[in-house]
Order: structure tokens, then sequence, then C-alpha cells
């Protein structure tokens, strides 16, 4: 494993490398100087095949998006145990045990076949308490679980129709949606609470069904010529 410090890149390479991810996209437009503290506490790794990325059991504030290669998923340790999923470029994951506050529930290493995998990770740290403003503000943390949100229902909503007789099949659908005042605390507070009950309900599905989905982001992957740059 190499840690690659984002100063290493020029900013331009960094800013395209993000760009397909929704999050890091509206912050950027919205608050660049929020996109720049976001950068602070963020970093690319790199990793050799075989290599353990996450570890089942162990607890990691990191979020994570591939740009590059494939990561391998398996239900408990590497050693003998059958491949549950694979996690391919533009993938975000590691988020739900972030956001749920729990351990690994799986192990993900750099696949065998590939040459090379770039992880980019940011440090959930940095978001403090739900109402600490100091470091990230109100602004971002809203942009970040409006993102989480919608895309923890349509993970959802993809186990429901691959499994509609499950009887966890509409169980997301009794979470209330928030429909009052946009932009403050009360809508922070209940978006919160509506993405950790949402992650729980994933985390049921993929003990149930063999854990297709490890993550909580948007499928995106950069161009190869923007993950050339950062080798």
């Amino acid at each position: 494993m190499e840690v690659k410090p984002l100063a290493r890149f020029p900013r331009a390479t960094i800013e395209a490398l993000l760009a397909p991810i929704p999050f890091y996209k509206t912050v950027k437009t919205e608050d660049p100087q929020q996109f720049d503290m976001l950068l602070r506490h963020s970093q690319i790794v790199e990793f050799k095949p075989g290599e353990v990325v996450l570890r089942r059991g162990e607890k990691d504030p990191w979020l994570y998006f591939l740009l590059k290669g494939q990561l391998a998923v398996f239900a408990n340790d590497s050693q003998g145990q059958q491949i549950i999923n694979y996690i391919t470029p533009g993938e975000v994951f590691g988020d739900i045990a972030a956001l749920v506050e729990q351990e690994r529930s799986a192990t993900v290493i750099a696949d065998h076949n590939c040459k090379q995998v770039l992880v980019f990770g940011t440090d959930f740290k940095a978001f403090g308490a739900l109402e600490n403003f100091g470091v990230i503000n109100l602004q971002t943390k809203l942009t970040y679980f409006r993102n989480c949100t919608h895309s923890l229902r349509w993970k959802l909503e993809v186990y429901r129709m691959r499994y509609p007789e499950s009887a966890l099949a509409s169980k997301h659908r009794s979470v209330k949606l928030y429909t009052g005042a946009k932009g403050g605390i009360e809508e922070l507070r209940a978006i919160h609470a509506q993405a950790r009950e949402l992650a729980c309900l994933l985390l049921k599905w993929n003990q149930e069904f063999g854990a297709p989905f490890m993550g909580a982001g948007c499928k995106s992957a950069p161009s190869p010529e923007l993950v050339d740059k950062v080798r």
C-alpha cells in the first residue's frame, strides 16, 4: 500500500477525478472553500494485487471511491473464502459503516488480476458531530446526506425489484421523506436519521442475500487518461 498525498498532483487532475462524484461536484460548485477543506482530509492510496483494503471487524472512518482496478469482496477474510461481489471503478464503498458507526461488515482486497488499484479516500472524522460545523459546514453536510439518502433508496429499490417476495422488500418505503423547510438544522437532523435507518435496512439485505451492494454511492468511473496522471 502506498499513500499518495493530494499535494503531489495538479489541482486540475484532482478536480477532474472527482467531477463524476455528485457530492464532490456539488460542493466544488457551491462552496470552493469547503471543497478545499475536504481535500485537506483526503488522499489517494495505491494497492498491490492481493493487498487488503478493508478488513471485516475493523473500525475505519474513511469513505472510499475506486478510481482504477477492481476490488474483491469477501464475507469474512479472503483465505479460502468465496468472492461474494466485486467493486469496480466509479463505486463508492465503506460509507455505510461510517454512517452507522459499526465495524466493517466484509473484507475487501485488491483483485489479484489487476496490476494496479487506486482508491480516493476522505476521512469521515472531519465531519465531526452532526451539529458541529467547525470544519464541515451545514450546507456541505446537507449535500452529503441528501446524496446519501438518494443513493440508499436507489439501492434498496434494486433489491426490492430483485427479491419482491422478501419481507424486506418494501420496508424502505415506510421511511418518511423530509418535507419541511430546506437548508436548516431541521432538515439535517431529519435526513441524517433517514440515512441511518436506510443504511441499517441495506445491511439487513446484505446479510440475507450475500452483500451485492457494499456502499451507498453512485457508480461513475473517471477516464483512463485521468487515472494515468496519478500513477
